[in-house]
């Protein structure tokens, strides 16, 4: 019997995701200037208002609150009929030291300063479970309807920004969702539903506005979307597909001054869009050591390695800590019966183990996280982006420059599938 599943995304102008965005610029900004920095910070944004906590333990001082304006400019709150904008909303910093309790399990000083006492002797920065997800639904190994929905808010945003006159009334917040209709064996089969509702300057009636953004989503934004895809998913779109283009209507108020938003509030969003599992942990505002970030980047790094290498069409990757221990509690993996070998999960984990060192340390060196690249993940997902190295200027509260080459998404490198295919003799 075929099945409906959906996922949703949302755009960089959702409260939520704003709130996600100032706390990674905020990361991005004390990594670049002390590496070793320690940091969990949560930012809330409402009308005219943002509020950063949280704690960190840095030998950097920053201007937070020029920071935080720089991240709403660039997402296009820019003018005071938004009752949120870049220029005039109050920002109040309640942000402390770091729990010296915490710290002494994830910083604990070595004589020894090579890989091995340096991987021994950071624990985890909390206890917690975090997962990894790939399958060969899509080019970049993610699941297709998270996909559709990211791209779809992609192309609005970019319209937005590099071609306002295409479609001139958008605002910063929308929203997506995508609907598939899967086979039995879990192949697609068509698109079901799509739902967008995008922000949007006043028009004079209400009917003329539904009519018009209705027929930009459908007309330009989806055949874009749709020019992305290989040939096979293209097929999936046809005139069957139900559209609920602003189903409420009217959507002028949004961003900040609609809904209060809050860092960590779009994981799934983040993640695999309800595929898979997720351990509950949000990422925005942590810094590498806290695993809820840096495991999480890790499965996914381990599961798309995997289906990549051929030892599997799908793969949901599990790791635990305890708070301060190094050594993970387990490591578990669920190929869904697709498994290419004749092997359990339980025996494919144990060969997984022995390829991938997932003590924080070790997935701190081997991804690089301890580099200033998280503003880029927080929005459109962390995972299924595209690896690349760029360059970044970060200016000093004392109005120094600093520039400094990164590597964005090294958890989607297919860098170990040699090492897969050897191990499993694929």
């Amino acid at each position: 019997m075929p099945y409906l599943f959906t996922s949703e995304s949302v755009s960089e102008g959702h409260p939520d995701k704003v709130a996600d965005q100032i706390s990674d610029a905020l990361i991005d900004n004390f990594l670049a200037w002390d590496a070793s920095s320690k940091v969990a910070c949560e930012t809330l944004v409402t009308t005219g208002q943002v509020v950063l906590a949280g704690e960190v333990k840095t030998n950097t001082y920053l201007d937070v609150q020029k920071i935080t304006r720089e991240v709403i400019r660039k997402i296009g709150y820019t003018k005071s009929e938004y009752m949120f904008e870049a220029n005039s909303c109050g920002i109040l910093s309640a942000i402390h030291d770091q729990s010296a309790d915490i710290n002494q399990g994830v910083d604990r000083k070595v004589e020894n300063e090579d890989f091995e006492a340096k991987a021994n002797a950071q624990g985890a920065g909390d206890q917690g479970m975090m997962f990894g997800y790939a399958t060969r639904e899509t080019e970049n190994y993610m699941p297709l309807a998270l996909d559709l929905a990211h791209k779809i808010l992609r192309e609005l945003s970019a319209i937005r920004n590099n071609e306002p006159e295409l479609i001139p009334y958008l605002r910063p917040d929308a929203k997506s969702q995508v609907t598939i209709e899967y086979s039995d064996d879990n192949v697609p089969q068509r698109i079901d539903t799509i739902v967008v509702s995008t922000q949007h300057d006043d028009f004079d009636t209400e009917a003329a506005m539904l009519a018009k953004i209705k027929e930009d989503i459908i007309s330009i934004v989806i055949p874009r979307v749709k020019d992305q895809l290989k040939p096979e998913l293209q097929q999936l779109f046809n005139d069957q597909i139900t559209y609920y283009i602003n189903p409420t209507g009217k959507f002028v108020i949004g961003g900040p001054h609609g809904d209060t938003g809050l860092t960590g509030r779009k994981i799934i969003v983040d993640t695999y869009g309800g595929k898979g599992a997720h351990g509950g942990g949000a990422f925005s505002g942590k810094d590498p050591s806290k695993v809820d970030r840096s495991a999480a980047y890790a499965t996914r790094h381990v599961a798309k390695n995997m289906v990549a290498a051929g030892l599997c069409d799908e793969v949901l990757v599990q790791v635990s800590y305890a708070i301060g221990v190094a050594k993970p509690c387990g490591l578990f993996i669920d190929t869904k019966g697709t498994a290419k070998v004749d092997l359990t999960d339980g025996a494919i984990a144990r060969k997984i183990e022995e390829l991938f060192d997932m003590r924080p340390y070790a997935i701190e060196q081997r991804l690089k996280l301890r580099n200033p690249i998280y503003s880029e993940t927080a929005a459109y997902g962390h995972m299924g982006r595209q690896n690349e190295v760029v360059k970044k200027t970060f200016k000093g509260a004392d109005g120094t420059e600093k520039e400094v080459e990164v590597e964005l998404f090294t958890w989607e490198k297919l860098d170990h599938v040699e090492l897969i295919q050897d191990a499993f003799g694929l």
